[in-house]
């Protein structure tokens, strides 16, 4: 469990997937009791799909390479 642990920098331009994932999410539970914002449930669930896909990506790929780096020394 130690994957969990290990720390890195993110900087600004990689945390975009991760705050449109949050902001999707937001507006997708608040768009459940809204019926204004029904019509726009799949674009939601896609651009929520999307960010998370791309966040975790980010995250395997720089934990892969804090890992790299910490074994090489």
């Amino acid at each position: 469990m130690g994957f969990l642990n290990t720390k890195t920098s993110w900087s600004n331009a990689e945390f975009i997937p991760f705050k449109l994932c949050v902001a999707s999410i937001y507006v997708i539970v608040g768009a459940y009791f809204h019926d204004f914002f029904q019509q726009y449930y799949v674009p939601l669930f896609i651009l929520f799909g999307i960010s998370v896909i791309s966040t975790v990506y980010l995250w395997v790929k720089k934990m892969k390479d804090a890992n790299g780096k910490s074994k090489a020394r």
